[in-house]
């Protein structure tokens, strides 16, 4: 029963991770693009992480796995908004949502 959970939380990271790529490529300006990767990027590492950790058992490679996600459960959240942040002090302006609205 925990190998099919750790698989279903390991597949379902990866497709979560293939749908925030894909929302990279997809939308048009940096920051909706950053939004995209912010996202995902938490979600993404929890069920691959967690996956792993069930497969683990209550073990030190879970309790690492664990102390992993801690670190990216507070840095990655801040790292996107400073570059976000850096971004927006450099002049760059987001996309304008009135472009097919112009005469």
């Amino acid at each position: 029963m925990i190998e099919i959970l750790s698989g279903i939380c390991l597949v379902s990271g990866g497709l979560l991770g293939v749908i925030g790529g894909l929302g990279m490529h997809r939308f048009t300006d940096f920051y909706s693009r950053q939004h995209a990767a912010g996202i995902t990027d938490v979600l993404c590492a929890f069920l691959i992480l967690f996956g792993l950790a069930l497969l683990a058992g209550f073990t030190l490679p879970s309790f690492k796995l664990l102390l992993i996600f801690m670190f990216l459960f507070f840095t990655s959240p801040a790292a996107s908004h400073a570059v976000a942040n850096a971004a927006m002090h450099a002049g760059l302006k987001p996309a304008s949502s009135d472009k097919g609205s112009q005469s």
